[in-house]
């Protein structure tokens, strides 16, 4: 039975991953000279001999006591002696279309360090049956069952079992270690922590995101639940039916648990993450009080560690391999010690690395940039330092036609380019500067640093219900208007403040960037984002005014300061 590549629009594989996939399957299956000769066009050959004298694999289906059938592989260490027992990894599956299959390049490297590997697709994905519920209580009390099955395996160890997960298999992971004790350590790389806030942000739905994963989950494979939520949020009803739905399902509301269990958790996320709030997780991991580490790379969700699920490197599944090996006794990692701090590559160098002992002190200080007026014969704003900029106005259209500047071009594939050195291209000079307003620094004049948190407080008064703003930070060559996108939000404005006069004070996106001297940080804030769905998808074309009033006036916090 083949791997196939999937059609899956954010995790596609190419044809030359599936075809490696096949071949490490049917030589995990069928460990033969000629099964394992497939696999030296990779350079995998030696490793999978060696695979084949120390270890097992089979293929399982475990049914649920509702009938349900979970897909799943177990990979076991050959040849232990009497009374011997091994630390145990779970591996639940991705969102991706071949489910646990996913994590075929890991199995070898997990059991040559020793461990029992169980890795299965959760109810309704891939293979397996049922409804899918979203890493909700049901996929919870599932991974307990799982669990039992396990620890009845020959040589298993029922006190050293820990959860790995990517996106999916992150949230899915998180949430079974909040109810199973069981579970001794936690790593969840693309993690989420708040499903809510993941899918609406400071009143706006994060809609394309949301749109992409019911594709891959498969409307017709969701739970009545889920449906109905489906549609809510498509309507933007944000109930407390959604609300309670994204809630139990949110990692954050099980801190309590986390806490008093002691869980050690891993988190990996990146800067430019698409699908999952960043904040959020930066937020969870710093109410953590147990051992606990957080990797913040370049690129978006999925990007930084599909290589080591492929069994390539990667820096998420070496600390990974280090991680359990530190909680559970194994010897997949490098012998080194986990980290238990924040660790970060800046844009656009995932070959750099920032570490400190917490966020806080990850951070930098913030300095106030003020919204001043344009400049006599100039068209943009500027962004300076000093005193209060109050008495401007600038109006924009909102026509539901944005300008180019978005937060990604392509959701997952854009931040995979920005991994390869390649950040997308936006020509500020090209912006109308009818549908949006632009504020700019000067040049700088010495290299500098972006790290930490940043905030945006601005008056708008918009004509109609429901309006939206989006603003984006960009780091802009002043002599040809090519930019990168640094970071970014959107909010949303209510029925009732449409008409007056609104002051509003909202974080962007966390980041860690460089910008080098003599270019510019250019504010862009626009009305439009394909990203993004307005509160109301009919709003007629009509005016918003951004404003600075007299003691509420407009600024940017920004954590920027000059490289060591």
């Amino acid at each position: 039975m083949s791997v196939d590549g999937t059609t899956d629009p954010l995790f596609a594989l190419t044809a030359e991953d599936s075809a490696r996939l096949d071949a490490i399957r049917e030589a995990l299956l069928d460990p033969s000279p000629r099964r394992i000769g497939r696999l030296d066009q990779w350079g995998l050959a030696d490793e999978y001999e060696v695979y084949a004298e120390i270890g097992q694999y089979s293929e399982a289906s475990l049914t649920m006591t509702d009938g349900t059938v979970l897909d799943a592989s177990l990979s076991v260490p050959r040849n232990l002696a009497p009374g011997q027992a091994v630390p145990a990894v779970v591996l639940p599956a991705p969102l991706i279309g071949i489910g646990h299959r996913a994590y075929l390049g890991m199995i070898s490297r997990w059991t040559r360090g020793g461990y029992a590997v169980l890795a299965y697709s959760q109810r309704g994905l891939a293979r397996s049956t049922g409804e899918i519920h979203v890493a909700g209580p049901q996929d919870v009390a599932d991974a307990t069952q799982v669990i039992d099955w396990l620890v009845t395996q020959d040589g298993v160890d029922a006190d050293r079992i820990g959860f790995f997960g990517a996106s999916y298999g992150a949230g899915t992971s998180l949430l079974a270690a909040a109810q199973d004790p069981r579970i001794k350590a936690v790593v969840g790389t693309s993690a989420w922590a708040d499903l809510f806030t993941s899918l609406y942000e400071n009143g706006t739905r994060h809609l394309a995101a949301f749109e992409a994963l019911v594709k891959l989950f498969g409307e017709d494979r969701c739970s009545q639940e889920f449906r109905e939520v489906i549609q809510k949020i498509r309507a933007n009803t944000i109930d407390d039916q959604v609300r309670d739905f994204a809630e139990r399902r949110s990692p954050k509301a099980h801190l309590q648990q986390y806490n008093e269990n002691g869980t050690p958790i891993l988190l990996g996320t990146t800067w430019h993450e698409t699908i999952f709030s960043v904040p959020a997780v930066i937020d969870f991991h710093s109410g953590l009080t147990g051992p606990k580490g957080l990797l913040i790379q370049v690129g978006d969700h999925g990007n930084a560690e599909l290589p080591g699920l492929a069994g390539l490197f990667a820096k998420p599944t070496a600390m990974a391999y280090r991680w359990m090996d530190h909680f559970l006794g194994g010897a997949a990692g490098d012998g080194g010690t986990p980290g238990f701090d924040v660790r970060s590559e800046y844009m656009f160098n995932p070959l750099s690395e920032v570490r400190h002992a917490t966020w806080d002190e990850y951070a930098l200080p913030k300095r106030r940039l003020h919204l001043a007026d344009a400049p006599s014969g100039e068209s943009d704003g500027q962004l300076v330092e000093g005193e209060p900029q109050a008495g401007w106005t600038r109006s924009v259209k909102v026509t539901g036609q944005g300008t180019d500047i978005v937060v990604a071009p392509k959701l997952v594939q854009t931040g995979l380019a920005e991994r390869l050195g390649l950040p997308h291209v936006y020509k500020t000079a090209d912006i109308d500067r009818g549908l949006a307003a632009v504020f700019a620094t000067t040049p700088l004049s010495q290299a500098s640093r972006i790290r930490g948190d940043l905030e945006l407080r601005v008056t708008v008064k918009p004509q109609q219900a429901d309006a939206m703003i989006v603003a984006y930070l960009l780091d802009a060559d002043p002599a040809t208007g090519r930019a990168h996108i640094i970071t970014h939000a959107p909010y949303t404005f209510t029925a009732e403040e449409a008409g007056r006069a609104t002051t509003v004070t909202f974080p962007l996106q966390p980041a860690d960037y460089r910008v080098q001297q003599g270019r510019q940080l250019q504010l862009v804030i626009d009305t439009h984002d394909p990203f993004f769905a307005p509160a109301n998808a009919t709003t007629p074309v009509f005016t918003l005014d951004l404003t600075s009033p007299e003691g509420a006036e407009s600024y940017l916090d920004i954590p920027l300061h000059p490289v060591d």
